[in-house]
């Protein structure tokens, strides 16, 4: 007998991720209050927004304590959710094909990958396509949150990032992906003639002017070009206003994250000094924004890599991107579509991607009330060692006051030549399982109101492992929410055959919100995270930065001479040498954005967010000496070049990877690249 999944889906479930099953089987109200906790999700309809107010910020839905309303009880689907938009990635069986005009929008396509959005109640009709090999959802693009130092911050010295090797303003492109806004009119931007270095700012959230127009794919946000950023620096003395005032993005953000990264990689006081410059501003608001609007997932991010590339091929132009955002799911061995869409992206010569590796290095507290080792806690790892024997993975759930209603996920990976069952134990609850290959339990609803969802599959289409993946939903209802029942939850995984045994686990991270106060609980969308006794501190390198041509770059502190202690370390599932290399990431001073204050226009930062930019600006330095450098090349060079740190050795390290690198030795050896000594 066919399940109800198969017959929603035809019977073409070895086609479609499970998390876009999960969301299919919700209703269109359930996934309207989901669609502010999922990034890859939007609702289409103001009345639907209406009857569904937000869970945080103004208007929010009360928050109810950890019980099952009586009013709110389970229901029959009537069919799939047609009010909300999902964005996907469609991996292709022919890189020649197409999946047709079946579903609108399918214009960006990357070989064999296609980026589409789509209502729900169409994947049946994408899935019937014989060219359609499997149908994912966009990743989430996580918020950096670096620290930011207090009180005043003077201008950093014009020396600290100035390099010798580069010769006259570098003919190179500088693209920056970040959130909070790009301050184009900072100091640090302008140029001799008090205009601009930025050449574009694409605003995919934002309104104030039309779309980009040289891509169908782009056909979405708002475009600012240089004329329109000079001419309001011009205008705005006269109109008594700031020149970011004039020409709107939709997020200006005092101490933008994205002004600070750009400044760091190309500001008159940065690496890459008088190239020109160009951003990607991603549609995440503000926390207490309704996020139920707008799409940031990773099918945005390769839009922006697509639009930066396009941009720089117009300006004839060689391209070093920073990507200073992250995800957290997938296998963490390249094999995300994102990053198999930035990887086919970076055969042509003249470009290169830099992706932070991430600020999940931290396992436990250094200090009281230090809560960083939470953000850490996100991989475990181990091996069971024959069939029939078991392991325990203890998955906490914030507790102490404090009520989860975000969706918490754990992805399991696994070789393929072993099968593993999984069992679940909630809190104060039962075993709920085994749960064995190719079988599952969709939205099972616990006698708290909450649901669990198990996904036992094999032979992944992108890396042919096999995965379970485990999802804890918050009930999710226009009456209350529901959170995640507090406290310690066990996956247990059992040995059915056993040739291999290892297995790699991370948990989809969820930054910490507050979002409201009720019954004197506090409610926060809060991170799940591994216990000490199952953490497994290596691996925590996020995702994005695991890509194969990606440069992954981790979080230097100068002033001690070591790794900061929050720095993502590797190697990636596949034991591949990730992050690359270490930059400073530690206080860096660099531009603060849309400041009110004339006097404050520096501020330090640390993360790898900052370190990443670092490296960003080297290799533009690198590009504008020889253009023809491909990012394999690049990263070797890098890699070859690097410093080991003190008491460490030339080999690759989990934390620093190849050491800190050397900016001058990079430059000098790009310009050997076509070097060569006739010995005959």
């Amino acid at each position: 007998m066919q399940s109800k999944s198969e017959r929603l889906f035809r019977g073409q479930l070895d086609k479609l991720q499970p998390k876009l099953r999960m969301i299919a089987n919700g209703t269109d109200a359930v996934n309207a209050v989901r669609a502010e906790l999922s990034a890859a999700m939007r609702v289409e309809e103001e009345v639907l927004l209406e009857a569904a107010p937000p869970c945080r910020g103004q208007g929010a839905v009360p928050i109810k304590r950890s019980e099952m309303p009586r009013s709110v009880v389970r229901g029959k689907l009537p069919g799939l959710p047609s009010k909300v938009a999902v964005n996907v990635f469609v991996q292709l069986e022919d890189p020649a094909a197409r999946p047709g005009d079946v579903i609108a929008g399918t214009d960006a396509q990357r070989r064999d990958l296609v980026i589409t959005t789509m209502s729900p109640n169409d994947i049946p009709r994408l899935l019937a396509q014989k060219d359609v090999a499997w149908v994912e959802i966009g990743e989430t693009l996580k918020a950096p949150r670096p620290t930011i130092a207090g009180g005043s911050v003077a201008a950093p010295s014009p020396s600290l990032r100035k390099f010798s090797g580069a010769s006259g303003p570098p003919k190179v492109l500088i693209g920056i992906v970040d959130v909070e806004g790009f301050d184009f009119s900072h100091p640090d931007f302008l140029d001799g003639n008090g205009r601009t270095r930025w050449a574009a700012i694409w605003d995919q959230g934002g309104n104030a002017r039309p779309a980009p127009s040289t891509n169908a794919a782009h056909g979405y946000g708002a475009e600012f070009l240089k004329p329109h950023l000079d001419a309001a620096i011009k205008a705005a003395p006269r109109l008594g206003v700031r020149a970011w005032e004039v020409e709107r993005q939709s997020h200006a953000v005092d101490g933008s994250h994205g002004t600070h990264v750009a400044s760091i990689a190309a500001g008159n006081l940065g690496v890459c000094r008088n190239a020109a410059l160009a951003g990607v501003l991603i549609g995440l608001g503000p926390e207490d924004g309704d996020r139920r609007k707008s799409f940031y997932d990773s099918t945005r991010l390769a839009h922006a890599v697509d639009y930066l590339l396009d941009l720089g091929r117009v300006m004839g132009l060689p391209v070093a991107i920073n990507v200073s955002l992250g995800t957290n799911g997938h296998a963490h061995d390249g094999s995300a579509p994102v990053s198999r869409w930035i990887d086919s992206a970076m055969a042509t010569p003249g470009r290169a991607v830099c992706v932070a590796a991430g600020n999940a290095g931290q396992e436990r507290p250094e200090a009281a009330n230090d809560f960083g080792f939470i953000m850490g806690r996100i991989h475990t790892s181990g091996r069971i060692p024959a069939r029939d024997l078991v392991t325990d993975i203890e998955w906490m759930v914030a507790g102490n006051g404090m009520m989860d209603i975000s969706e918490n996920e754990m992805e399991i990976w696994y070789g393929p030549q072993d099968r593993f069952a999984v069992s679940i134990l909630p809190p104060d609850g039962r075993w709920i399982g085994p749960v064995g290959p190719r079988q599952f339990v969709e939205n099972r609803q616990l006698r708290d109101g909450s649901f669990l969802s198990v996904y036992n599959e094999l032979y992944h289409p992108a890396n042919g492992a096999n995965h379970i993946s485990i999802f804890l939903s918050p009930l999710l209802n226009s009456q209350g929410i529901v959170g995640v029942k507090a406290g310690k939850w066990t996956v247990r995984l059992h040995g059915q055959e056993v040739r291999d045994g290892k297995f790699d686990a991370w948990i989809e991270r969820d930054d910490p919100v507050r979002v409201g106060v009720a019954d004197n609980r506090e409610a926060w969308r809060f991170p799940s995270y591994l216990s000490e006794r199952s953490n497994v501190d290596d691996s925590s390198v996020g995702s994005l930065a695991c890509g194969q041509r990606i440069i992954s770059v981790a979080n230097l502190d100068e002033a001690r001479g070591r790794i900061h202690i929050s720095s993502s370390q590797g190697p990636t599932r596949d034991g591949r040498s990730k992050p690359d290399v270490a930059a400073p990431g530690t206080g860096v001073v660099a531009a603060r954005g849309f400041s009110a204050d004339p006097e404050k226009r520096w501020l330090a930062m640390t993360g790898t967010s900052m370190a990443s930019p670092f490296v960003t600006g080297v290799v533009g330095l690198m590009l504008a000496k020889e253009r023809q450098l491909t990012a394999a090349q690049v990263e070797g060079i890098i890699r070859r070049t690097a410093r080991p740190l003190p008491g460490a050795d030339f080999r690759w390290a989990n934390d620093a990877g190849f050491g800190q690198i050397d900016p001058e030795a990079c430059i000098r050896e790009a310009g050997l690249l076509f070097a060569r000594e006739d010995r005959t």
